[in-house]
């Protein structure tokens, strides 16, 4: 098994990865800041991960812009880093119109800084975490990898220039094993209610604000555009459970470990899109609570539809989605009743 770097393994995505990567065998280094996650997630991966993984996973808690920060994290194991997956960053769609500078600072400044440390310590694989929204308006759905890369906001910007960077290093030198991940909207949470998303402040996504509205930490659901070109009006989307996106990241990190270098880019996403309303009502259904909601005006930077052709992750990784939307919204349901404040919890000494 391999000693491996985790950036942002606190997060959402992150956490769940870090989990399924312990559970294979993985011996895990995590550099975090905890700008938007909780030493308690942390806390209870190991808690799900056995007592034996303590000994394991070993956190360097610093920023990846910060050279220090990222030696400290490549040193500290007792053998060299094997390989690299890279979560940290930040992901609002809004809030990149709002502050476009921290966006490019922290998705490409630091995913710069994070190859040049890769390359000064000798590691060259590395599975990064990008996004759908590289593709903007799409021209067909399914999206397949072929499709153009033309995003429509900051955040999406910032992928794409990460994606071309890592392009761009592996033209450079050979040896490097790169794979690119568009992952299509990940939610749910671990089926034992202990992991989850727990985002600070207002959630930017969907199913963390319905989790709060049918918990009662919010009055109504805010549904953006109800004049969208789809059947009921309301914004389609591929929504991908996060332990079968933890798992894709596990099975391109075999890949890569296995094959000769190369880039591969990848979508990861079930291929079948529910729109908005679907969703609220399908909460509804798992929760056995009423969701009032609003139409509201579309929020700048979205589009109708988003869905993925998950063809070629099946073909080059044997992945493929194995939850479906009454799983997502039964998981993200036992997760947010058993924490309704998130991970707001008096934390201890986490190693």
């Amino acid at each position: 098994m391999a000693q491996l770097l985790i950036t942002g393994g606190a997060g959402f995505i992150g956490s769940h990865t870090c989990l399924v990567l312990l559970e294979a065998g993985h011996n895990l280094v995590l550099i975090e800041n905890f700008s938007n996650s909780s030493p308690e997630a942390l806390r209870r991966v190991l808690e799900l991960a056995g007592p034996k993984a303590k000994s394991r996973i070993q956190i360097v808690e610093g920023d990846i812009r910060n050279s220090d920060d990222l030696d400290c994290a490549f040193s500290i194991a007792s053998s060299p880093i094997e390989a690299v997956v890279h979560f940290a960053g930040l992901k609002a769609v809004a809030e990149s119109f709002e502050d476009p500078l921290d966006y490019w600072d922290v998705n490409l400044g630091g995913s710069r800084s994070l190859l040049n440390a890769m390359r000064i310590h000798g590691c060259r694989t590395i599975v990064f975490s990008s996004s759908a929204t590289i593709y903007g308006y799409p021209n067909e759905v399914p999206i397949s990898e072929n499709a153009l890369v033309s995003p429509i906001n900051p955040y999406g910007q910032t992928k794409a220039a990460v994606e071309q960077l890592l392009a761009d290093v592996a033209a450079s030198e050979p040896g490097w094993k790169i794979a690119r991940l568009r992952y299509f909207n990940p939610v749910g949470a671990h089926p034992s209610g202990l992991l989850g998303e727990a985002p600070h402040g207002t959630p930017a996504n969907l199913f963390p604000y319905v989790s709060q509205v049918a918990v009662g930490r919010r009055d109504k659901v805010e549904i953006f555009g109800g004049d969208w070109p789809t059947s009921d009006g309301s914004a389609v989307r591929d929504y991908i459970h996060v332990m079968d996106l933890a798992e894709g990241h596990s099975a391109a990190l075999n890949v890569l470990q296995q094959e000769a270098p190369q880039v591969l880019t990848l979508n990861l996403g079930s291929g079948r899109g529910y729109s908005v309303l679907e969703v609220v009502k399908a909460f509804e259904k798992a929760s056995q609570k009423k969701l009032p909601y609003i139409i509201t005006s579309r929020r700048k930077g979205d589009v109708a539809c988003s869905v993925a052709d998950p063809d070629l992750a099946l073909k080059r990784l044997g992945w493929s989605t194995r939850r479906g939307l009454e799983d997502m919204c039964k998981d993200s349901w036992t997760w947010q009743m058993a924490n309704p404040d998130g991970y707001s919890v008096e934390i201890q000494s986490l190693i």
